[in-house]
């Protein structure tokens, strides 16, 4: 969710800039000259923010019982100056979207669950996600604790739209921000987690929390995201928490240098003709990229880019399937002029080609007529 300030002016400036000369709506290392799939020409049904009357962004969708439901952040402008560490992304709380098909009425539920009524947490709700269990939803929240250090909370109701009730402690052994969780066909669950700069991954480099941020150098292996199963409970993690392997297609680790591919925040994964795929957002190149693999705990070979830059700084999204075509939803600050930190969630189609890679959008190009 987070970048550094002074990259993100020119990332902003640049986009901004792409926009007017498109006229869209709103709407570093071996392998680079790795194909991508042909850019598809989006319906406008990508071009419109789903709300307009609040500000919404980092949305993970999931089917429940034949419905679309949307767990975004909400964004606020709570007057916080920018800060590389991410201060100004300062969310109190979460509302659930849902909607009975894509480009169909979509309904803002009520207030699911306040920063105020997780006893263990400070500040700063940011990308959350949700699983369903045996009657009980499970709503999961990365959230900064009364040391100001990110770990991922976990509420649970009856309704897929909450109001959730927050466990009065963290998951245990959970740190750093974005949880996407995954359920695979055996009826296992998986947390998937992670982001760097301000979502503070390269802070636990050792297993343990260092105050200091630690990259490796950038002939070094890229940071990883993290995954753990959960427990049977879906409250805590069962077993160790472990890396996400990312590889090239030489199988070796996507380098630290390695920009416009290596893992920053963001990961989602979905399941499509019996592949695994890890997709997750490149932060500070602004790409959702892709990498694909045979087990959910990886490792990953690298594939390409599924959505290309969009106007603002931060990318976050989740792939879904309905009625039996698949869709990205995802995120922009084109309702806010370009701001940063106040987006607008949207949703488009995505493709799978016959070979099992996905077509690369952008959301910038005007939408082609039939």
């Amino acid at each position: 969710m987070i970048a550094k300030t002074h990259l993100k002016h020119s990332a902003m400036a640049f986009l901004a800039a792409s926009v007017l000369a498109s006229g869209c709506q709103s709407t570093s290392t071996e392998n680079q000259a790795d194909t991508e799939a042909p850019v598809a020409q989006q319906a406008s049904v990508s071009s419109e923010p789903l709300v307009t009357d609040m500000y919404t962004a980092d949305p993970s969708a999931h089917v429940f019982n034949g419905k679309i439901y949307v767990y975004p952040s909400h964004d606020i402008d709570a007057g916080v100056p920018e800060k590389d560490d991410g201060s100004h992304f300062a969310m109190e709380d979460y509302h659930v979207l849902s909607m009975d098909s894509v480009g169909g009425k979509v309904t803002v539920h009520d207030v699911a669950l306040h920063v105020k009524d997780v006893p263990w947490a400070s500040r700063q709700m940011w990308a959350p996600d949700a699983a369903y269990k045996d009657g009980t939803y499970y709503f999961y929240f990365p959230a900064k604790d009364k040391q100001d250090i990110f770990r991922i909370g976990v509420a649970t109701s009856t309704s897929p739209t909450g109001p959730f009730k927050a466990e009065p402690e963290p998951i245990a052994g959970s740190y750093s921000i974005d949880p996407a969780v995954f359920k695979d066909d055996s009826g296992d669950y998986y947390m998937y987690f992670g982001g760097i700069w301000g979502g503070q991954l390269q802070r636990w480099s050792t297993g343990k929390y260092n105050p200091n941020d630690e990259y490796p150098a950038d002939d070094q292996p890229a940071l990883m995201p993290k995954v753990a199963k959960l427990s049977a409970d879906m409250k805590s993690f069962e077993g160790e928490v472990k890396d996400v392997q990312i590889l090239d297609k030489n199988g070796q680790p996507l380098l630290a240098k390695d920009n416009d591919r290596r893992f920053f925040e963001a990961a989602w994964v979905h399941k499509y003709n019996g592949k695994y795929y890890f997709s997750y957002s490149t932060g500070d190149t602004h790409n959702i990229a892709y990498a694909t693999g045979d087990n959910p705990l990886g490792p990953f070979t690298y594939q390409g880019v599924i959505l290309k830059p969009v106007l603002g700084w931060t990318n976050h999204h989740s792939i879904v399937e309905h009625n039996g075509k698949w869709y990205l939803f995802y995120h922009d600050s084109s309702l806010s002029g370009g701001k940063t930190h106040l987006r607008s969630v949207k949703v488009t189609e995505l493709k799978h080609n016959p070979d099992g890679s996905i077509e690369t959008i952008d959301a910038m190009v005007e939408p082609s007529e039939a």
